[in-house]
Formats: C-alpha cells, structure tokens, sequence
C-alpha cells in the first residue's frame, strides 16, 4: 500500500478530486486546509498569512491510501490537474504503509481501505 500526499494550490483541490473520482476503486481522500512556505518566498503572493516575521502561503493538502497498483494513476492524476507551470504548484509525497486497520470491523491490510 501507498500513502499519497500532495500539497497544491487550494483553486485546484476541486479539479483534482473530480479527476480522482473517476479512478476505479479509489477508496476515498482526505482534503485539508494548511499553511507553509518553500523555496521562494511568497513576498506579495495572493493567498498569504503573516504571523509575526513568518510569511505562509496558504494551500491544500490532499491525502489517499491505496493499493500499491493504484499509486502511479493517482500521481499521475494530482500533477496533471494540479499543474500550472508557477512557482508554489506543490509538492506530491509517496510513502510505503506497512498496513492499515479500519477501526470498524478490525480488518487489516488492503481490505481495510
């Protein structure tokens, strides 16, 4: 199994759920609103947060588990329709899960998502 992080811009979250949706089998995502900053400063960028000296970029986070034969179809969906071609586009994460519990019924592994 994989777990899939991607950061985006918040404008393109909804484009790219839709462009998951259509994937067979996606077990569901998780979508949340976080604050963060990267390599180029977000001096005069649109959708930032000043908390004391610290300048954050808002955007959001997006995050699946999946069977391991799903993982690239859902990458490859994110960055297609998470892509600009701008600065502070994000950033997608693929991690290794050693397993996964659904607290429901106790199942472990895929079955479980």
């Amino acid at each position: 199994m994989k777990e899939i992080k991607a950061i985006m811009q918040p404008f393109l979250i909804s484009k790219v759920v839709e462009a998951l949706k259509l994937i067979p089998g996606l077990p569901g995502v998780t979508v949340s609103d976080v604050r963060g900053f990267g390599r180029a400063q977000a001096v005069g960028a649109v959708n930032t947060v000043a908390e004391g000296a610290v300048e954050y970029v808002k955007k959001s986070k997006l995050e699946v588990v999946v069977p391991d034969e799903m993982a690239e179809k859902v990458v490859e969906a994110i960055q297609r329709n998470a892509h600009t071609g701008n600065a502070g586009d994000g950033k997608i994460f693929v991690y290794r899960v050693d397993d996964v519990v659904r607290i429901r019924t106790g199942e472990h592994g895929d079955s479980a998502i």
